[in-house]
């Protein structure tokens, strides 16, 4: 996200990250385990999903 997007829409995205890594680890097989491990899937998520939605911005 860009620094004009509030705080609010930031830890949405985050939120809906984290339940993306849930489903795509559990998807290819992985199981994340310990704090580490679910940060790990959390912000693999995130990172997908504002890899989309950038790819939708620009089409």
């Amino acid at each position: 996200m860009n620094k004009s997007s509030g705080l609010l829409l930031n830890l949405l995205v985050g939120i809906a990250g984290a339940y993306i890594g849930g489903f795509l680890s559990g998807a290819v097989g992985l199981s994340a385990t310990g704090i580490v491990g679910e940060l790990i899937v959390a912000t693999i998520g995130a990172v997908v999903l504002l890899w989309v939605i950038g790819r939708l911005k620009k089409a």
